[in-house]
């Protein structure tokens, strides 16, 4: 169900950026132009620097808005979750969407073996993106 892929072609959520978290981002190779959410071609493909996640939309199962973060939880690189293998890519600690997956997907390690169940995402248009997802899921 699951593969790495190129971005498919359709709509580009972009993240949203507070100045703090994208120095602190910067080492780790995540900038605003290696970073973005992608949903088309039947797939959602989602950039963070170096880590990607990809799935089909079949597999989306549910979003929820979340938010306020921690920051201290949040900045920096791509982060998982000890509680749930939940996946998050956060540019802010404002507001994102919890993107909630049928089957758990790879994403933030390169061997796929650890799979999460959930991706949390701190775009500029959170409510587009859970709209565009609804749409197409």
């Amino acid at each position: 169900m699951t593969s790495p892929a190129e971005p498919p072609t359709g709509r580009t959520f972009h993240f949203a950026f507070d100045p703090l978290y994208r120095a602190l981002a910067l080492p780790f190779g995540v900038t605003p132009g290696r970073t973005g959410v992608d949903v088309g071609g039947g797939r959602l493909v989602a950039r963070y620097g170096p880590w990607r996640l990809s799935t089909d939309l079949d597999n989306v199962e549910g979003t929820e808005v979340s938010g306020p973060y921690r920051t201290l939880t949040t900045i920096g690189p791509a982060h998982l979750s000890l509680a749930d293998k939940g996946l998050t890519f956060s540019s802010n600690a404002r507001k994102g969407l919890c993107i909630r997956f049928k089957e758990p997907v790879p994403g933030i390690e390169p061997t796929g073996r650890l799979r999460h169940p959930g991706l949390t995402v701190t775009v500029a248009d959170v409510d587009g993106l859970a709209a565009t997802l609804a749409a197409g899921a």
